[in-house]
Order: structure tokens, then sequence, then C-alpha cells
């Protein structure tokens, strides 16, 4: 018994571990007297001087090559990138190749450094006898615990292409309806902050330019022109004190959100009820929801796990408290669409297909139809603001532009009809 425990601790100790390239910069002399650099790539330092040497060269110097930080930026492992591993993946299973071979094309030729390290390992781990599942969840930060549950699934079933090509879709239009979102919300935080800049350029510059020309005309000023000098008075005197404000409240906020559930969750209850942005990311959640649920239940995980998965995904507290009620009612033994009528948050047609898809026995179906309808509809609403915000741009510029110019002109045009 013992030697046998020495055995497979002799085995696990010997396990083969990940081969990982690295980049070696190096100069030296060749055959023929001259200095020569470059750069190699090689498991060791050791294996890269020993090649050198059979190649002929004479190294004087090699080291590691450094990774500027614009290069540790763009080298880290990004979700899309997960996305395109699932799609090559899932493409090389369904034609036949075996998954470690699969994992080892994808190491040997990934261009990020540490998705080849992770390949490498998980790997490994798989070639020792560990399930591809357990050996992704090793890394939780890429793979979830939806990715890992679904590839359990797979091996149950014998059945990891399709199982890889389902969530290969899955994340395709989570990172495409992830990317729409970004997009909605970038506009209006455009607007906001050019308008903001360019009214403190103007009160802090232009206007006081103007207030100098006034104190020598020595008359009355309008109200309207009074009020803007005032406020570049104020913005002149206290913007440090404003900007240090904003800073700090920003801070402060930033902070709450990050470690209070409940302004995490007061957060999403008001983005949702911003007008245009606010019927976007419902529909988003919506989408979301159903494209989670669809794909947990087609790939045979019980519903009461998927709805777990769905809650998570959701992206929106407001949803996800609504989706654990369902939960909770379908636990019980109600029938899902009615538990989502009792929310108050879900769509009468959204009810109606999901009644339609359990009454036929096709919910994932219709689920996936739900979340189609929703990423087209998230689609047109992204592109109908994209067109939207140039002209909304130019109106808000032109207002506080505009008004500013008025402001500053009102005492010119009436100190010509004085004149006149």
């Amino acid at each position: 018994m013992a030697v046998a425990q020495q055995h497979t601790a002799a085995a696990m100790a010997n396990k083969q571990k990940p081969k990982v390239t690295q980049a070696f910069t190096w100069s030296g002399v060749n055959r023929r007297g001259q200095k020569v650099s470059g750069e190699l790539k090689g498991e060791s330092l050791a294996q890269v001087k020993a090649e050198l040497i059979r190649q002929g060269v004479a190294v004087q110097k090699i080291s590691q090559r450094r990774e500027s930080l614009m290069t540790s930026y763009t080298q880290k492992i990004k979700p899309m990138d997960i996305a395109v591993l699932t799609r090559q993946i899932a493409t090389m299973l369904t034609a036949g190749v075996p998954l470690v071979q699969t994992l080892k094309l994808l190491s040997d030729s990934h261009e990020k450094r540490p998705m080849r390290e992770m390949l490498a390992t998980i790997c490994a781990d798989i070639e020792t006898g560990t399930p591809p599942s357990k050996a992704l969840r090793q890394f939780p930060r890429y793979f979830d615990d939806l990715y890992c549950d679904l590839v359990a699934s797979g091996e149950q079933s014998g059945a990891l292409d399709t199982i890889f090509n389902r969530i290969a879709i899955y994340k395709e239009k989570a990172e495409a309806l992830k990317s729409k979102i970004k997009k909605a919300l970038f506009y209006p935080a455009t607007v906001i902050l050019v308008a903001i800049v360019v009214t403190a350029i103007l009160l802090l510059y232009v206007v006081p330019e103007f207030d100098k020309i006034f104190k020598s005309f020595g008359a009355e000023l309008p109200a309207f022109t009074r009020m803007v000098i005032n406020l570049s008075h104020i913005v002149q005197a206290y913007w440090y004190w404003l900007l240090g404000a904003i800073v700090v409240l920003l801070f402060i906020y930033v902070r709450a959100y990050r470690r209070m559930k409940s302004v995490r969750d007061a957060t999403d209850k008001f983005i949702l009820k911003l007008p245009i942005v606010g019927n976007i990311l419902q529909k988003a959640a919506l989408a979301r929801y159903a494209r989670t649920l669809s794909t947990t239940f087609s790939a045979g995980l019980p519903l009461i796990d998927g709805l777990i998965a769905a809650a998570g995904s959701s992206g929106n507290a407001v949803y996800r408290d609504a989706i654990m009620n369902v939960r909770s009612e379908v636990m019980a033994g109600m029938q899902m669409h009615v538990a989502m009528r009792t929310t108050n948050v879900f769509p009468e047609m959204v009810i109606q297909m999901i009644m339609i898809g359990e009454e036929s026995g096709s919910l994932d179906d219709m689920l996936s139809k739900v979340a189609g309808i929703y990423e087209q509809q998230v689609d047109d609403a992204v592109d109908a603001l994209s067109s939207l915000i140039e002209p909304l741009i130019m109106v808000v510029l032109g207002i506080l532009v505009g008004g500013l110019v008025i402001a500053m002109y009102l005492p010119i045009f009436k100190l010509g009809s004085v004149i006149r």
C-alpha cells in the first residue's frame, strides 16, 4: 500500500509541466567574427543559449525581453479572446480533432503569451486525466461557473463539440451585446463631457476678456450678461474647489459602488429610468436573460440552475432580483411564465412566448427567439442613438456657446442702439 502511494506521489511529482516559450534578446559573435544580435524564443535562458551555440554564435549577452507597459496591456486576456478561443475549439472538435491536440495547437499558435501559458496548463492537466471542466475551473477569471458547468454537461453527454459550439454562440452574442451597450453609453457621456469642457473654457478665458471691455464702458449691463459674468467670477475664483469636489464625490461613489450592494442596486434602478439609454439597457437585460437560459436549457442543465446563471448574467439588479424570485416560485411548483408575470418586470410578449414554449416543449427555442428579438432591438436602438447624437451635440453646444455669445454681445448691441 505504501509502495503504491509512493508511486502515485512520484507520478504526481513528475506531472508534465506546461511548456511555455519566452522571448530572449541576445548579442554575440558568429563564426566569421562578425557582431550579431537578435531575438529567439525558448522555454528557458539555458535552452536559448544552447541553441545559439549550436548555430555557431559566441554569446556575449542574453536576457529575457521586457515587455513595455503598452505591450503588457495588449497582452491581457480579454472576454473577446475567450469567445474567439471557444469558437476555435468548437470548430476543431467538430472537424474531429481531439481536445488535447486542439489545445496544443492553439497554445503554440496564439499571439498572447498569457493565453499560451493558460492553454498549456489546461492541456497538461487534461493529459494527466483531469476532466476538461475541472481544468478550466483553475481560471475562474476567464471561465466562469456557467462556462464550466456547460462543459461538464458536455462531458457527461459525450457531445463536447456541440456544447462548445453553443458556448461559442453564447459568448459571441454576449460580447456583441456588451459592445453595443458600451457604444450606447459612450455617446451621452461624450455630449456631457464636451459641453462641460466648452463651457469651462468660455467662462475661464473668453468671458473675462469681455468683462474688461464692459468695465471700460461704465454702463449698466443687461441682467443676463451680469448673470454670466458673475458665474465666470465664481468659476475663476473657485474652479479648483469645484474640480476637487467633483473628484472627491466620484471617488466616494466609486468606492461605495464597489463595496455596498445597496448603492449598486440603487444605481441599476436609476439607469433604467434614464431616457433612451434606460430603454436600451432594459432590452439588453432581457436579451441576456433569454440567451443565457436558452443556452443552459438546451445544454441539459436543470432549469433551476439555468435561472441562477441567467440572474447573474442579466447585468442589472432589478432583473437579477426578479429572476431569483421567478426561481423561487418555479421551485415551489409554479410555471415559469406565471412566476414571471408576478414580478411586474417582464414584458407581456416575453411572457406569452415563454408560455407557448412551456406548453409546446420547445422552451429553449422560444427563449432563443426572444433573445434574438431583443438583441436586434438593442442593435437598432444603438444605431438610432448614433444618428441622433451628432445633431444633439450640435444643439447642446449651440445652446451653450450661443447663450454665452448672446450674453456677451447684448451690451454691445445696446451700446450701438444708444449711439444711433
